[in-house]
């Protein structure tokens, strides 16, 4: 079970500090200039969401310092992480968006990390990233327990993409028989196929699945049959999770590895270091800015998923026991990804 901090238990660790601390983090910020660093390009979700955090961010800090966003795309965020943990400085100015994988590629031992997870400074979610596999009305597959029975053909992108791995996956843990057509060039091209009848369904977020195919859902002609997730989505409350598939302990602890990313979801992380005094801060000013009243109406005029919010002590349980996991499930989940 994850560990959860609530927001008054976050607010404690600042308001029940002693004066002159919260009057040093208060002085430290002052005048000062704080950075989201975000790892990929601008536009996509975590440059939405560094840009939305960072914009309210900085009323919420003692002091009230200017916070801007910069870009650092390369290597699929590796790039910007081993410049967070071994040269960013430590100090409390610099913040990031956490890739979601933080410590699943630590776990996996892929080429190019440079860090230890466990040792960044956790700030908040924002919200989880849940993802979705669904099938077409026409489809004979209206559930998982169909998939088990019968082969599925589902759209999905490059092999390195969860439209197509998941689902891989999913079958070699769980005992589905999905049959992934791969190559599509993105969800928009996978839906295309899926109305022409070439394909049964596919993999999507689901903030973006249930605005641009509202309509599917509606008018009943598309069916979410599993979400990719430790915990359901609010919308989604009898929809069976991924780490609940599982045909044995093994399995299961290997499918609950693959979701863990999607549990770290749009998140902000920063150096190990901090002055303890000032993560706390940051870890209140954070959550203060998610309860922002003007944040709260700007993503919902926007249809901007918000919540369910988690502290900094959350997400660092979620990346402890994903570092915790041994490493035959480790081997499970490289195999079952096709690494």
């Amino acid at each position: 079970m994850l560990a959860r901090v609530t927001l008054a238990a976050c607010a404690a660790a600042v308001l029940c500090a002693p004066a002159h601390a919260q009057n040093s983090v208060e002085a430290f910020y002052k005048g000062r200039t704080v950075e989201v660093v975000v790892g990929t390009l601008p536009g996509g979700g975590y440059d939405l969401y560094g840009r939305l955090v960072a914009r309210y961010l900085g009323r919420h800090i003692p002091g009230q310092p200017t916070v801007i966003v910069r870009n650092m795309p390369g290597a699929g965020h590796l790039r910007m992480a081993n410049w967070l943990y071994n040269a960013a400085p430590r100090d409390g100015t610099v913040l990031a968006t956490t890739p979601q994988s933080i410590a699943i590629e630590q776990v996996l031992g892929t080429d190019g990390v440079q860090y230890d997870a466990g040792k960044f400074t956790y700030i908040g979610r924002a919200a989880p990233v849940v993802e979705v596999t669904y099938v077409w009305h026409t489809s004979k597959t209206q559930s998982i327990a169909d998939a088990r029975m019968r082969e599925t053909i589902m759209g999905g992108s490059g092999a390195a993409s969860p439209t197509v791995f998941y689902l891989k996956a999913l079958n070699m843990l769980a005992g589905t028989q999905f049959r992934v057509v791969a190559g599509f060039r993105g969800v928009s091209e996978t839906e295309l196929a899926v109305q022409r009848g070439e394909v049964e369904g596919g993999t999507k977020a689901w903030a973006s699945f249930k605005i641009d195919n509202a309509e599917w859902l509606r008018e009943k002609k598309a069916k979410v049959i599993l979400q990719y997730a430790l915990e359901r989505a609010p919308d989604l409350p009898d929809v069976p999770m991924m780490g609940e598939l599982g045909l044995d302990a093994r399995a299961t602890q290997a499918l609950k590895l693959f979701a863990a990313g999607n549990a770290m979801g749009r998140s902000i992380f920063a150096t190990p270091g901090i002055p303890a005094e000032r993560a706390a801060a940051l870890r209140k000013a954070f959550m203060d800015t998610m309860a922002d009243p003007e944040l709260v109406a700007f993503t919902r005029e926007r249809n901007i998923d918000l919540g369910p919010t988690l502290a900094g002590d959350g997400l660092a349980q979620i990346v402890k026991e994903t570092l915790s996991v041994s490493p035959e499930i480790a081997a499970e989940v490289k195999k079952a990804r096709g690494d």
